[in-house]
Order: C-alpha cells, then sequence, then structure tokens
C-alpha cells in the first residue's frame, strides 16, 4: 500500500511550518497533470506564487489555520486553508497536495478533514471554496464532494498577468456546502 492511499495524520501549522506550506503549495500549483481539466492554464500555474507574509498571517489569525497532513514517516504530504467567515460559513483555500501523493486519495482525505474541522472549531453550517472556471475536472471533483456552486464568481486578476493571453470569461467560480453533506 502506498503512502498515499494510508490513513493520514494532521495538525495545525505552526509558524516554523510556513516555509514548508509555502513550498508545497507552489509545487503542487505548478506541477503539471496530463488529466485534461485538471491543471488548465499551464502559464498561469507555472507563475504562481503565494507570499510568505500571507501564508504566516494566516497561521497567527485566530480566525484561520493552515492544516497540514503527513504520512506515517512524518513527511508533510499536504496542506490546506481554512477560515471562518461569519457566524455560519467558513472557507477553504488552497487545497495542495504533494505531487507525489496525488492521485491516491489524499486530496479527499484532507479535504473531509478539513471541513470536519472547520465544524468542531467554529460550528459552521456552510463550508465554501473557489476554484477556477477553466478547471472543469477539478470542479467536477468538488461537485462530487458534495460542492455546489452559489452563481457567484470573483473577478480573476488579470493584471497579475497582464503578459499572458488570459481568456476573458476566466474567473474564480465560488461553491458552498452545507453541513449536513458533511463526509458526503
Amino acid at each position: 500500500m502506498t503512502d498515499s492511499l494510508r490513513t493520514l495524520q494532521f495538525r495545525i501549522a505552526k509558524i516554523e511550518d510556513a516555509a514548508n506550506v509555502q513550498q508545497l503549495i507552489q509545487a503542487a500549483f505548478r506541477a503539471e497533470d496530463s488529466r485534461e481539466g485538471w491543471t488548465a492554464d499551464t502559464a498561469i500555474n507555472l507563475r504562481f506564487t503565494v507570499d510568505i507574509a500571507y501564508i504566516e498571517q494566516t497561521i497567527t489569525d485566530p480566525e484561520s489555520d493552515f492544516l497540514v497532513a503527513y504520512n506515517g514517516n512524518g513527511d508533510i504530504v499536504g496542506t490546506i486553508g481554512v477560515s471562518k467567515r461569519g457566524s455560519d460559513l467558513a472557507r477553504i483555500f488552497m487545497l495542495a497536495v504533494d505531487q507525489h501523493h496525488q492521485q491516491g486519495g489524499s486530496g479527499r482525505q484532507i479535504l473531509t478533514y478539513a471541513e470536519e474541522y472547520c465544524q468542531r472549531k467554529w460550528g459552521i453550517t456552510r463550508v465554501g471554496l473557489d476554484a477556477l472556471s477553466s478547471r472543469r475536472q477539478l470542479i467536477s471533483w468538488y461537485v462530487r464532494r458534495g460542492y455546489r456552486e452559489t452563481g457567484e464568481t470573483q473577478p480573476f486578476p488579470r493584471e497579475i498577468y497582464s503578459d499572458l493571453d488570459i481568456p476573458e470569461d476566466l474567473c474564480f467560480v465560488q461553491f458552498e456546502k452545507p453541513i449536513n453533506s458533511l463526509g458526503a
């Protein structure tokens, strides 16, 4: 059995984890995936960065956390950000799995743990997230996990990638999942 098929263990990231969390997110978001629709927009992916200050701020904010998933060897294999956004809503963001542990169920385990963590910690009734509109397979994966489109979108920050030919309709699609669907 591979590490990615084993049950992962989880903990809240500490400030000393910030650099590892940053590296994992950037590597996962930049990784090429041969499955159509998972990592569309390769030019954007290759230039993706996340500021270490943002990671540190999330770790130290009492209303947010980065969770890290690790295997039996103690190696961090994935991470996910969570944030309370109101009395009944939490947001999940930057789900990242080390490319050597992808396609083995680790992403599903990490997402499920994050949903349950938000429910336990904040007593929320809904979990929200977003996905880039071009990533049709990823969107389908979230739908299979119980997420539904809210009908809302957020514009893609074209100014960051002004030298790339970005489709006009590229945006972040908003999703929510009611708490009673957790574990589905």
